[in-house]
């Protein structure tokens, strides 16, 4: 665990993942689904580490973890997403640029897709995004202020975030111009968690093969934009 500075100079707490034998290596801030920091979530940094990225994980909830889906709601309801995207992200993002690596990549899973698009709009630093199952309200999304490529990731039979809402995401990026490549899997919400059939809840369903075929695309996507 790191603590880095916001914009508006508070702290902030982080976990950071460093490769091994790369310095000044590309960064990525991965942003937590609505579980909080937890382990799943650092070993996604983890695998990006291993695979030569700097990954910095912000601790968005200030030290707290959602068990069971009533909380994790309770503790995403009380999240102030503009300043999680326009500070804790972007402070993020500025601290691994200022840290070494020269460009600079976020990503998120369910809620973090959500901020992750978000970050695309108020995170002038960034270079690329990574979205994963995840979208605001399509209103609070200026497609003409994203400037860097986004990949997203979504899950075509998605309780939570209906296909319709990334069809209509997916034009209204079309219409400002905005960079910008969308996939679509025969899955549920969550799909590339492993932890996901073990959370009991029927809306969520780990998938392997559209997980590492998300990943690859992903990784194909990194190696592309922040060399």
């Amino acid at each position: 665990m790191i603590e880095y500075k916001r914009p508006d100079g508070q702290s902030i707490k982080g976990y950071l993942a460093e490769p091994a034998d790369q310095v000044n290596a590309p960064g990525v801030v991965v942003i937590q689904e609505w579980w909080g920091l937890d382990s799943e979530v650092k070993a996604v940094a983890d695998r990006l580490a291993k695979a030569g990225y700097r990954a910095l994980v912000p601790d968005l909830y200030r030290g707290k973890l959602a068990l069971e889906a009533q909380e994790a709601e309770h503790l995403m309801g009380d999240l102030n997403f503009g300043d999680a995207a326009g500070q804790d992200i972007r402070g993020a993002v500025q601290y691994l640029k200022s840290t070494g690596s020269k460009k600079v990549a976020v990503t998120g899973f369910c809620m973090g897709g959500a901020l992750t698009v978000l970050s695309a709009c108020n995170v002038p630093e960034l270079d690329a995004t990574v979205v994963w199952y995840g979208y605001p309200p399509l209103e609070y999304v200026d497609t003409k202020a994203i400037a860097k490529p986004m990949m997203a990731h979504w899950a075509t039979h998605d309780d939570f975030f209906a296909i319709s809402g990334v069809d209509q995401l997916d034009a209204k990026l079309t219409e400002a111009g905005a960079e910008h490549e969308f996939y679509r899997y025969d899955a549920k919400h969550a799909f590339a968690n492993p932890k996901s059939d073990a959370r009991g809840l029927p809306p969520l369903a780990y998938n392997e093969a559209a997980a590492s075929l998300a990943w690859d695309r992903t990784m194909q996507f990194f190696k592309k934009n922040l060399a």
